[in-house]
């Protein structure tokens, strides 16, 4: 199910005045939403000795929505510097971070050593060399190759770029072994936006599997084993939503199987984003204008430097027309489209929508994640506000839009001309 009908409860009443005072288009967070997820989560995996969950960074990097996740108690997966610099900003400290490195450069590893240092995470044995020091702990993530299959998303393992190979992995930590490493974590990520819930159950038997055998093998325990992220969100209508209980309780009996074969317990992360924050954000857009060609176009005042998912995945969210709906107005079939010089600038195509009029407002669905976050300034189109919803009812600015000042900052320099 799309935007949860609680949060259109909280947000639709004064929607209109909300987008007279700050102004078209804008991503907008409720609080409450996240606030009741991360409690469910929390909840759900509290049957285990230790657990963990790292919210992916990448998904929606504002400070404010940081700030809720550490008061929830929760760590952060990063993978770049600016990310670690605004994880650290909310007062999170070494294992509150997790720093999942990809073709990562000596100073990013420096980086995420200092300051207190991070949990590291490395994606490839040949990185070893890079580390300025000994993780403490360390993990490596783990790709099974052929031995798994991965979704659209991810794409097959096979041929991802990312993680260690099945061959590679016992050499991977006999080195850190060898180079006085004592405390081990093992991580992988195989699929992204996962409605079925075999599939991560599935993963983390593989992980717990594999563990089992660096245990036996290296002599060495593992203090944790990280099953990433991927759990998915029903983008459409209709979705059955993930059965987290049930999730729960295959991973849980996996866990309890390895503790009687080794006699001891890992602790259980998780890096999930999207579940996190996904169904508890939209972007706010209003129509500026109609075309009837071959088509019957939708002009909003958004554009796919706002919301890029539909342009490259073609992912599908679902949208509203405020105050209007299929069964009191009559429905048309439409493409909702920006400004963008690129065809694939379409946040719906054929879509049965009620009849739209210039300045109706577009609610677009689950923006909360990979929205605002994979924006770009292709075409010099600017990226837009992004507001909170907050639990006492207020709407406060968390991240203003972009200006032609801000387009234009990284032209202003001192002249440089070297000649080789």
């Amino acid at each position: 199910m799309p935007m949860t009908v609680d949060f259109k409860k909280r947000l639709y009443p004064g929607l209109p005045d909300i987008a007279r005072h700050f102004g078209t288009p804008f991503h907008i967070y409720d609080e409450t939403g996240i606030r009741k997820t991360a409690s469910t989560v929390k909840e759900a995996f509290a049957g285990f000795a230790g657990f963990k969950e790292f919210f992916a960074v990448k998904a929606l990097p504002n400070p404010a929505i940081l700030s809720i996740f550490f008061d929830e108690g929760f760590g952060f997966d990063c993978s770049s510097v600016p990310e670690l610099i605004l994880v650290r900003k909310t007062g999170a400290i070494k294992e509150d971070i997790l720093f999942t490195s990809n073709n990562t450069s000596a100073d990013e590893f420096k980086e995420a050593f200092g300051h207190g240092g991070s949990l590291i995470n490395i994606d490839d044995i040949s990185l070893i060399q890079k580390l300025p020091g000994i993780p403490d702990p360390v993990s490596f993530r783990y790709n099974p190759g052929p031995l798994r299959t991965g979704n659209a998303i991810i794409g097959n393992p096979v041929e991802a770029k990312y993680g260690v190979s099945h061959d590679q992995i016992v050499d991977a930590y006999k080195k850190m072994l060898d180079l006085g490493s004592r405390r081990f974590g093992l991580h992988t990520m195989l699929a992204s936006n996962e409605l079925d819930h075999s599939y991560l159950i599935e993963t983390a038997r593989m992980l717990l599997d594999l563990a089992g055998r660096l245990s036996e093998k290296l002599s060495i325990r593992f203090e944790f084993i990280n099953i990433g992220g991927g759990m998915g969100i029903p983008y459409h209508p209709g979705d059955k939503a993930l059965d987290l209980s049930a999730m729960v309780d295959g991973i849980r009996a996996a866990f309890l199987k390895f503790y009687d074969k080794q006699g001891y317990e890992p602790n259980l992360f998780m890096e999930s984003g999207r579940y996190m924050t996904g169904p508890h954000g939209v972007l706010v857009t209003r129509v500026i204008n109609r075309k009837e060609t071959y088509r019957n176009y939708v002009g909003v005042d958004a554009s796919m430097s706002a919301l890029m998912r539909p342009g490259i995945y073609g992912a599908y969210h679902h949208i509203d027309i405020y105050g209007k709906s299929v069964s009191d107005v009559p429905a048309e079939t439409v493409d909702v489209v920006g400004a963008l010089c690129e065809n694939i600038d379409k946040f719906a195509i054929q879509r049965n929508l009620p009849k739209v009029q210039i300045n109706d407002l577009l609610i677009i669905h689950d923006t909360g994640a990979h929205g605002h976050a994979m924006g770009f300034n292709y075409n010099g189109r600017l990226r837009p506000k992004e507001l909170m919803l907050k639990k006492d009812g207020t709407v406060e600015l968390i991240r203003r839009e972009e200006t032609v000042e801000d387009y234009f900052a990284t032209l202003n320099f001192e002249k440089d001309v070297f000649k080789p």
